[in-house]
């Protein structure tokens, strides 16, 4: 096995990487880590051959990128310290769910092993960040329900809100006005002519019209977790079972 030097570069490729497959199959191309990191595709290609060279990435030319297993060891220690401090910054801080990732962000690279398993024991090591992302536990395994995200739903269906994302603190913004969040329970009413969002029954609410329209960016921010099943179910299973080792969660 290669040594690793890292460096807070290092670990924020890694992580990306990671988070960007975590609810999806499609793996990651360079443009697309680009884009994420908001950095020029020279620089990604840059790094790409760096993370290669020291055994955390299997990459072609002109293909998509995969975490080996020392990649992906890394990647979710990293994981692991931004979501429990996001974690501790919401319940302990008073921090809002929009304010938490830039913070985390810096701070992740910063706080000893020990000062993260301290927290993560001051929390009653949670298995969720504020958005609904798993947080590893210290051996690397992860606790996912199995989620759709809301724009892949059919007409009648129903389940719990799992996640949602933090790509945009103005959509987590808007959310809160709504009233939206974790374990929110609603119905897909179905799609809206020409493209124009969706229509959802919020189950939670004591108001029996409690409709609601959202948008197409916000239908494919959220992740529901089923409750029941209806007769023209036509969704399947998209996350795969619940417990995955660092092995075992490999792409």
């Amino acid at each position: 096995m290669k040594q690793t030097l890292t460096s807070s570069s290092i670990e924020d490729y890694v992580k990306v990487i990671y988070a960007y497959t975590e609810w999806q199959d499609k793996p990651i191309t360079s443009t697309a880590l680009a884009n994420r990191l908001g950095v020029a595709n020279s620089s990604v290609s840059e790094m790409v051959r760096k993370l290669k060279d020291q055994g955390l990435v299997d990459h072609q030319p002109y293909s998509p990128i995969h975490l080996t297993e020392q990649g992906l060891a890394l990647a979710l220690s990293m994981v692991r310290r931004h979501r429990l401090l996001e974690t501790y910054l919401v319940r302990e801080l008073g921090y809002t769910w929009d304010e938490v990732h830039d913070e985390a962000e810096q701070l992740e690279h910063a706080v000893s092993d020990h000062f993260i398993e301290r927290m993560s024991a001051k929390l009653g090591h949670p298995v969720r960040d504020p958005h609904g992302d798993p947080i590893p536990d210290a051996e690397g395994r992860i606790t996912m329900a199995p989620s759709h995200r809301l724009d892949e739903l059919d007409p009648g269906h129903t389940g719990r809100i799992s996640r949602i994302s933090d790509h945009d603190p103005e959509l987590l913004r808007h959310l809160e006005k709504l009233s939206i969040g974790l374990d929110t329970q609603l119905r897909v009413l179905g799609r809206l002519p020409f493209g124009s969002g969706f229509s959802v029954h919020f189950l939670d609410s004591t108001d029996d019209a409690a409709d609601l329209t959202l948008g197409d960016e916000v239908a494919a921010s959220l992740w529901l977790t089923s409750v029941g099943s209806h007769s023209t179910c036509t969704v399947q299973d998209l996350t795969g079972g619940s417990l995955m080792s660092n092995h075992a969660a490999s792409h």
